[in-house]
């Protein structure tokens, strides 16, 4: 009864044989076929990319040569900004460093005037200049019509009207030396 009972399954009700097919899941997973649509559109764009480089290169300027009559500019006239005037020992006078006489100081500030309006004129003396040799420097460039003067001016070197703070003073004196 035991073979009966196990074998009960496999017989047909005539007695005749049933096949019986199990179905039996497979461990790799079937997987059915996807289009990637991010990938095709990269492609895409890189053949349309290449396409255009390709038609761009191909493509030739085709034009006239034409020979253009060039420009002879002539260089630039220098107008002035800025004169140096300085004012030495003995009434010496100099412009950027070129010494002019007593007597072609105003002709030579009425042609920088003349050139440019808004010059600017940079006063400075010597340490052995007198005051008043300045002074009539600065008469002249006035009476020309100039109207911006500077004065170049060095801090003192001590003296009394240098404190200790002051810069250009000198500094404490020097500690005496060490006894022997």
């Amino acid at each position: 009864m035991c073979t009966e009972s196990k074998s009960a399954h496999y017989l047909h009700d005539d007695g005749s044989l049933l096949l019986v097919f199990m179905q039996v899941a497979s461990p790799i997973p079937k997987k059915r076929a996807r289009i990637e649509i991010i990938p095709l559109i990269d492609i895409m764009f890189f053949l349309l990319a290449s396409f255009m480089m390709v038609s761009l290169s191909q493509t030739h300027m085709k034009g006239i040569k034409v020979a253009l009559p060039s420009t002879q500019v002539p260089p630039p006239t220098q107008v002035k900004d800025y004169v140096s005037v300085r004012v030495g020992a003995g009434n010496a006078v100099s412009f950027d460093g070129q010494y002019v006489t007593d007597d072609q100081i105003l002709p030579r500030l009425f042609q920088l005037h003349a050139a440019n309006p808004n010059i600017k004129i940079s006063i400075s003396a010597e340490g052995m200049a007198r005051h008043g040799d300045v002074i009539t420097v600065l008469d002249k460039v006035r009476r020309t019509g100039i109207q911006k003067v500077g004065y170049q001016i060095r801090a003192a070197q001590g003296g009394p009207a240098a404190g200790p703070g002051a810069p250009g003073a000198p500094g404490a004196p020097p500690p005496p030396p060490p006894p022997h």
